[in-house]
């Protein structure tokens, strides 16, 4: 009796992972005849990164160069992660919540997050990162599954997926309103101090 080897399949990368899995949700959505026009913006960055961060949704802007946080919020996000050391290309992974751009100036709806929280989820096994950073009210409330105000969910780590979820505001709302940097600013040395 001879044995039949068993020939393995060589591990695949993280970035061929996401790579893959962004090809799988292009597939998925365009299957969705609601979502025919919608590009995805899958995410960014270092697929080995201790920091992903999530946002809420991306922008006309953000979907045009199917990258994350452009614009003001990109450069205000961009100040501030190289203030505690980091950049979008080294140790930070950036995503969305919902991978594609909201129609009109509305929350997304709970079908529409729903929709995406798998993806998210496979996203941080593949990742692995010490800690997801959830930008904004509605990143908060889909993660943590409560809907609590900002300084709520601000006021601890929670979890999410099994990895700490630290929430805080988002670029646009820091933009609009300056008051709030400070806070964020404490936030962001929280998140640098909790991950090293």
């Amino acid at each position: 009796i001879t044995k039949k080897s068993k020939k393995l399949s060589p591990k695949l990368s993280k970035v061929d992972l996401l790579k893959n899995l962004s090809s799988k949700v292009d597939i998925d959505l365009s299957f969705d005849k609601k979502n025919i026009n919608s590009k995805v913006v899958f995410g960014s960055g270092d697929p080995t990164a201790d920091l992903l961060i999530v946002g809420e949704s991306p922008s006309d802007y953000e979907v045009e160069y199917n990258k994350p946080f452009l614009g003001n919020s990109g450069k205000l996000l961009d100040k501030i992660l190289n203030a505690i050391g980091y950049s979008r290309s080294a140790k930070v992974y950036l995503t969305y919540l919902i991978k594609y751009k909201i129609d009109g100036s509305r929350y997304p709806l709970n079908s529409e997050i729903n929709k995406f929280i798998p993806l998210l989820k496979k996203q941080i096994e593949i990742i692995e990162p010490k800690m997801i950073v959830g930008l904004g009210k509605v990143v908060g409330k889909a993660l943590i599954n409560k809907n609590l105000s900002m300084d709520l969910m601000r006021d601890k780590v929670n979890s999410f997926s099994s990895c700490p979820l630290k929430i805080t505001y988002s670029p646009n709302t820091l933009l609009r309103e300056q008051s709030l940097k400070k806070l964020a600013w404490e936030d962001f040395q929280f998140i640098r101090d909790f991950i090293k």
